[in-house]
């Protein structure tokens, strides 16, 4: 009908709500202590089984430092060569001859961490050395040793080379091969408490 006027009601929707902001604000503030405190209780947890090993607090600290910063410390040991076999090979003329270009030499140096294998060492040396002292004899070093070749095995097992980067293994299957052979060796070490513990550490380093 002419003269008539219609009406034509809109519902605007805006992404940015006040409820949307505090939601987005409240998973920032989350992410924020998760950065924060995940390491925290990753280094806690870590002090935690050092102290149960029999170290103290403060030389847990100084084990976590040494670790940390000897982490980015490598030792060369030796230095291996190989010459990659190309498809074909390759050639240049010059100066009226034909001259072979030599083959690439791939040098792979062979290091030793310090925060990754020589501090995990001479900690299990040290415990295998106070596991005597515990029980007054060998047998906890004796169910340590077997650890270390429960894990050796299952580590050989699942462990498979990788061309350019090493010999690589699934991350959880070797703790857990630490774990269990610690859970049931210990159940011969003698009521030793810090058995299952020891076993375990020694294992999990020695045994990969």
């Amino acid at each position: 009908m002419r003269g008539e006027l219609f009406r034509m009601d809109r519902v605007v929707f805006n992404p940015f709500s006040p409820l949307m902001l505090l939601f987005l604000f409240g998973l920032l503030i989350l992410f924020g202590l998760a950065i924060i405190l995940f390491p925290i209780l990753f280094l806690t947890a870590i002090g935690a089984t050092f102290t149960k090993l029999g170290f103290s607090w403060r030389e847990a600290l100084l084990i976590l430092v040494l670790t940390l910063a000897g982490s980015f410390i490598n030792i060369p040991v030796r230095t291996l060569e190989s010459r990659a076999a190309p498809a074909y090979d390759r050639y240049v003329a010059m100066y009226g001859r034909l001259y072979r270009i030599p083959q690439p030499v791939r040098r792979t140096v062979l290091a030793v961490n310090v925060g990754g294998a020589l501090i995990p060492l001479a900690i299990s040396l040290y415990l295998l050395y106070d596991s005597v002292v515990l029980t007054g004899g060998y047998l906890l070093l004796e169910l340590a040793l077997a650890g270390v070749a429960v894990v050796t095995v299952v580590t050989k097992l699942v462990a498979q080379p990788v061309p350019g980067l090493g010999i690589a293994t699934p991350f959880f299957i070797p703790p857990l091969a630490a774990l269990f052979a610690a859970l049931i060796l210990s159940l011969f070490a003698g009521g030793v408490p810090e058995a299952a513990v020891i076993i375990a550490y020694v294992s999990g380093t020695l045994g990969t």
